[in-house]
């Protein structure tokens, strides 16, 4: 099925500043969240925790972090939002590139950063500004680390898309795929824009 262009690259100018203790802030849930995670693998939790202390200088939101599981299928709900404060977590279907996937098999084979690869990158990211684009509503995101770098430049962002609804999953057991970007159905997508502000932290992986 034909998949939908990312957006033009721009540059997401976001106010940082430095948040105290960063550890601590995922430390002290998992106790009472792994009780009801919702899926939520404990060993990507562990690797987005290691992000949040690695990045927390450049994290300015600490209300809810993101967390895309590149591990499970695509029909199976695997981007989580978890509230820190109260181990609440919301899962929902995220789409990964096209380029990771080659065969359209609904499981990520593979990440690259590459440009041109339209394939999904694993790391951490900084959600940015918020803009309407070629599909609606949208949110930008900075790459924080080497394997996810060239992000603003490929255009890689939060957006809703026509091959996330439930009906493509319902007919063919799997989402479509994007050009790398965190692709939702446009409900989930309001949800996620919602909910994750600028200055979130957003962790892609697999464990």
């Amino acid at each position: 099925m034909p998949m939908a262009a990312d957006e033009t690259p721009g540059t997401a100018l976001i106010s940082r500043r430095r948040v105290l203790a960063g550890g601590a802030l995922l430390a002290a849930v998992p106790a009472r969240a792994m009780a009801a995670t919702s899926g939520l693998n404990p060993a990507l939790l562990q690797q987005a925790r290691a992000a949040f202390e690695r990045h927390a200088d450049r994290i300015a939101n600490r209300q809810i972090i993101a967390i895309a599981d590149y591990g499970l299928h695509s029909a199976q709900p695997r981007f989580f939002l978890f509230a820190p404060d109260s181990g609440a977590i919301t899962s929902l279907r995220v789409a990964h590139g096209r380029g990771s996937d080659p065969a359209h098999t609904g499981y990520l084979q593979h990440f690259s950063a590459r440009p041109g690869s339209a394939a999904s990158s694993d790391g951490a990211y900084l959600a940015g500004v918020p803009y309407v684009g070629q599909h609606g509503r949208s949110r930008r995101l900075i790459g924080l680390d080497p394997q996810n770098s060239t992000a603003e430049a490929r255009a890689i962002v939060i957006h809703g898309a026509w091959y996330c609804e439930p009906g493509i999953v319902q007919q063919t057991g799997k989402l479509g795929r994007s050009e790398g970007c965190f692709a939702f159905s446009a409900g989930d997508a309001a949800l996620v824009l919602d909910r994750l502000p600028a200055g979130c932290l957003l962790y892609s992986g697999r464990a």
